[in-house]
């Protein structure tokens, strides 16, 4: 059974999870609950084959801003000036970074709808999804540097050079400056823009699309794709290609998808 999350929103549409940050009044900042339950979701996906792929938004007028200050102050005036000293902080840290690596270590493809702002821990998460889908009002940023921080955090200097290449992440990260939804198209950090009414209707063709798939293929896909991207070399990235085909050709589902394909019919896959 789904778990009673409060501060994110959970709607299962058949092997799709539309999964929204629901603190819209906060503009949907990283507080310890929501953090908790995106920790919750994420850690569970890595054995549900219920789930085929997920679909990440926000409430509201953002995507998510990113860690929500006030509440940061808070606990800091509750707790003192080093709230545990640097062990307790790098355990709060680590919370959150790891939210980022469950997202990249669940086999369900991520899609993420961006409107209004995706600031500091929402930019990360973002960059972390697979697909990324701008609305209109997208503003992005790696907000962490403007608040006497490092740009560098929860994986935003692993993935913004991959995605738009060093020189564009450098002048993102080391300014802290915004970049808007048209300019995110030219550099190829989203695929699409569209009006933030249509979002979810321009995300129907890619979620078709890849439940057209089989689930093995489209789950050793994305694991190929993320070790490939570190691959040492060709021969690495080759040698994972090889094994992921092969484990692939000895499913009922590659016998099922070359028929269909020769019926001119929609494949019945069983995940078997």
């Amino acid at each position: 059974m789904p778990q009673p999350y409060t501060a994110l929103s959970i709607e299962k549409e058949g092997q799709i999870d539309w999964v929204t940050f629901n603190r819209p009044e906060s503009l949907n900042a990283l507080n310890p609950v929501l953090i908790d339950e995106l920790l919750d979701y994420f850690g569970g996906l890595y054995f549900d084959r219920q789930v085929r792929i997920v679909v990440l938004r926000g409430a509201g007028r953002a995507y998510c801003a990113g860690l929500d200050l006030k509440a940061n102050a808070e606990r800091r005036n509750e707790s003192g000036p080093n709230m545990g000293g640097a062990a307790a902080g790098l355990l709060s840290q680590r919370r959150i970074s790891e939210i980022v690596m469950r997202m990249r270590r669940c086999p369900q493809p991520i899609v993420s709808l961006i409107h209004g702002p995706a600031c500091g821990g929402g930019f990360a998460f973002a960059l972390a999804s697979d697909i990324r889908i701008a609305g209109e009002s997208a503003r992005m940023n790696a907000a962490f540097i403007r608040i006497g921080l490092s740009a560098c955090d929860i994986g935003v200097s692993y993935f913004l050079p991959r995605l738009v290449g060093v020189s564009v992440a450098s002048e993102l990260m080391l300014t802290g400056r915004f970049i808007n939804a048209d300019r995110a198209l030219r550099v190829g950090l989203v695929s699409e823009v569209v009006p933030d009414d249509q979002l979810t209707a321009a995300a129907r063709p890619y979620l078709d699309e890849m439940l057209t798939t089989s689930p093995l293929g489209l789950r050793l896909t994305k694991e190929c794709l993320n070790m490939s991207v570190d691959a040492g070399s060709l021969e690495a990235a080759i040698n994972m290609e090889d094994r992921n085909q092969i484990l692939c050709s000895q499913t009922n589902d590659v016998r099922e998808g070359m028929t269909a394909f020769l019926q001119k019919r929609a494949p019945v896959y069983t995940d078997s």
